[in-house]
C-alpha cells in the first residue's frame, strides 16, 4: 500500500480558517516522539481505511502524525515497524515531525494518545477544542453514536466523518470515562518488543470501532 509524498499522507484540498477542508478530511494522530504511538496508530489506520474503502486516496481521507516533543526527520522505532507488520501494515517511507500549529489548523480530527497530548493540543489554539480527542476517548464516544444517525457512505466519507466528530465533540459532557487512566495509551520507547505488540494491539482495537463508523464498512473478517 502506497500514499501520496513518501507515504505521509499528504493530499491536496482547499482549507478554510475553520479547520476543515473542502476537498479532504485531515486527521491526525499525536504522541510526543512520533516515533512509535503516533506511527503505529497513523499506518493502522491507513491500512483500515484501504481495507475497508478499497480506494487508495479513502474518498479524501489524509491521515498524518506528529509529536509534542516530535523526532523531526527521525525513523520510526523498530519495534514499532515489527508491530505494523504484524497487521500487514506498510511501515514504509515514514518521517517523523514536530507538532507544528500548521498541522493542527490543517486537521478535521486530532487523535492524540494522552490527555497531557490533547491538553497540549488544544492550548495551541485554533478552534482544536471540538475537534481533539484522545484515540480512547473518541472510540468510547463513537460507540455511543448511532450509525443511522451519520450520512450514509453514498454522501461521501469526507460529509460522514464531520458528522461522526460533531457528533462525538456534542457526546463528551455526557460520558465520561471509567477512570483517568481508560483513555490512556502508554509510551512504548525503549520497552521490549512484547510491550511493543500489546500496545499495537491496545492501538488497533481502539480503531476498529473508528474505521467502521467512518467508513460504514466493518472489517473482513
Amino acid at each position: 500500500m502506497t500514499a501520496p509524498d513518501a507515504g505521509r499522507g499528504i493530499g491536496t484540498g482547499i482549507t478554510g480558517t475553520s479547520g476543515f477542508s473542502r476537498g479532504s478530511f485531515r486527521i491526525l494522530h499525536v504522541s510526543t516522539g512520533n516515533v512509535c504511538r503516533s506511527p503505529i496508530t497513523e499506518r493502522l489506520t491507513r491500512h483500515a481505511l484501504a481495507d475497508r474503502l478499497g480506494d487508495p486516496l479513502w474518498g479524501g481521507l489524509i491521515v498524518e502524525s506528529a509529536g509534542t516533543w516530535g523526532h523531526e526527520g527521525a525513523p520510526m522505532e523498530a519495534n514499532a515497524e515489527t508491530v505494523l507488520a504484524d497487521f500487514g501494515a506498510d511501515p514504509s517511507g515514514f518521517v517523523g515531525r514536530e507538532l507544528l500549529d500548521d498541522h493542527v489548523i490543517r486537521a478535521d480530527l486530532v487523535l492524540t494518545a494522552t490527555r497531557d497530548h490533547r491538553a497540549q493540543v488544544i492550548s495551541m489554539g485554533h478552534s482544536a477544542g471540538l475537534r481533539t480527542f484522545t484515540l480512547k476517548e473518541f472510540t468510547r464516544l463513537v460507540r455511543a453514536i448511532d450509525p443511522a444517525t451519520l450520512p450514509p457512505l453514498e454522501d461521501g466519507v469526507i460529509e460522514r466523518a464531520r458528522a461522526l466528530v460533531r457528533a462525538a465533540a456534542a457526546l463528551r459532557g455526557w460520558l465520561l470515562a471509567p477512570t483517568a487512566e481508560a483513555d490512556e495509551v502508554y509510551d512504548p520507547y525503549g520497552a521490549p518488543l512484547p510491550f511493543f505488540r500489546s500496545i499495537g494491539d491496545e492501538i488497533n482495537e481502539a480503531l476498529d470501532p473508528v474505521v467502521t463508523a467512518l467508513t460504514g464498512v466493518r472489517a473482513r473478517a
